[in-house]
């Protein structure tokens, strides 16, 4: 068992527990029956009572209460993530605070952004939060939910309630308790695929 603790300002409540394969960076803080399974990386952060972090990294951040983070979640500088959240696998969160109760489960980007409580980020879901020459914030009120594969382009402001469809593009401000969607139809075009695609040599001619 290999715990590396490498900073002897580096705090861990008596009742934490912290599994092999953990390295505790900086000014560290862990805290009343906080849980880091194996394989994190902590450095400058403070994980909270009861949280569990599992096979990811937590750098110059705080994670609030029976919060669970991982696995494989990148939590960068500057982020406050709250009590009773779920930030999940894949999911990497950069400079944002995301408030009590909200949900980041699986594959999403969040970059400067504040998300309010009780929210639901979905799989996949983008904040794009640079414009090529400067970064901009996107804020989420209370209570949204944003649907998998959605894109928020920053500046942008979402209104507590609002409803966001899977797949959405959003580029414009919503008022509390929108439903937006922001996506077209597909198009089909029967029977042309042999048009527009170049056979395989697998397939047989007819």
């Amino acid at each position: 068992m290999k715990i590396e603790i490498l900073d002897d300002k580096c705090k861990v409540d008596k009742s934490a527990i912290i599994h092999k394969e953990n390295v505790l960076v900086g000014q560290c803080v862990i805290g009343e029956l906080a849980t880091l399974l194996p394989y994190n990386y902590i450095e400058g952060s403070v994980i909270g009572r009861a949280s569990v972090v599992r096979q990811s990294n937590v750098i110059d951040s705080t994670v609030g209460e029976n919060t669970t983070v991982g696995p494989f979640a990148t939590i960068r500088q500057g982020s406050h993530i709250g009590s009773d959240c779920r930030i999940g696998n894949f999911v990497e969160i950069k400079n944002s605070t995301i408030g009590d109760g909200s949900k980041v489960s699986h594959l999403a980007y969040v970059g400067d952004a504040t998300i309010g409580v009780d929210c639901n980020i979905g799989c996949g879901v983008v904040f794009a939060n640079y414009d090529g020459k400067e970064k901009h914030k996107i804020t989420v009120g209370n209570r949204c939910f944003i649907g998998s594969n959605s894109i928020l382009i920053a500046p942008l402001n979402i209104a507590d309630d609002t409803y966001i469809c899977a797949g959405s593009v959003i580029t414009d401000d919503t008022e509390a308790g929108d439903f937006v969607i922001g996506r077209s139809r597909a198009t089909v075009k029967k029977g042309r695929k042999s048009r527009y695609v170049i056979k395989h040599p697998h397939e047989t001619s007819k």
